[in-house]
């Protein structure tokens, strides 16, 4: 005997449409975020509900804090920024000039993400803050000892003393926009000039 389900039509079911529909509002919502808060690092989730074009239920049901909202938007820019180093060539030319490359990157990504000049820290645990960056200190290490072995960087520094003056001198020049001293532009002029002085050898 032939059943009702046997003759009905093969429709889809319904929960990868929502799933898509919810990507799609999430991304949605970051991109909103990620504007409002480039403008108004203040602003609260009403507004990017607003900016996004979608109630106010629909943001805290992806993101039911602030903090989540500012952390999903780094952990974003964080994987923009992995994915822009891997295309950067770091592993060629001498080592000095690719570190300066992967600074380059790094604030291609503050132009692109400007609300990340206004977050002076991040809302999460330190150890859970070097776990979203470790990709990124990954390549920045293997740069700086491929220098070390080439030449291109001092081998009397230490790996580690490189990884921590690079990434200061980087903190400093965001340090110095945020605070009006220095355009960005300025910025990542300075640092073109300074990170190759520092782990350069004598001479």
């Amino acid at each position: 005997m032939t059943t009702v389900s046997e003759l009905s039509p093969p429709y889809p079911s319904p929960a990868p449409r929502r799933r898509a529909d919810a990507r799609h509002n999430a991304e949605a919502i970051l991109d909103a975020a990620a504007r409002v808060l480039g403008d108004r690092p203040e602003a609260g989730l009403a507004d990017v509900a607003k900016a996004a074009g979608i109630s106010r239920q629909t943001v805290y049901a992806h993101f039911p804090s602030r903090d989540a909202l500012i952390n999903a938007l780094i952990d974003r820019a964080t994987a923009q920024v992995v994915t822009a180093l891997d295309a950067a060539a770091l592993d060629t030319g001498p080592a000095d000039q690719a570190l300066v490359r992967l600074l380059e990157v790094g604030w291609s990504s503050m132009d692109s993400h400007p609300f990340l000049l206004h977050l002076s820290t991040a809302p999460v645990s330190p150890d859970q803050d070097r776990d979203r960056h470790a990709p990124v200190l990954e390549r920045l290490r293997k740069v700086v000892e491929r220098g070390r072995r080439e030449g291109d960087i001092d081998p009397a520094l230490a790996t580690d003393w490189v990884l921590a003056a690079v990434l200061a001198l980087g903190h400093a020049a965001g340090e110095e926009v945020r605070a009006g001293r220095m355009t960005a532009d300025e910025a990542i002029d300075a640092l073109r000039v300074s990170v190759p002085r520092l782990v350069r050898p004598e001479s």
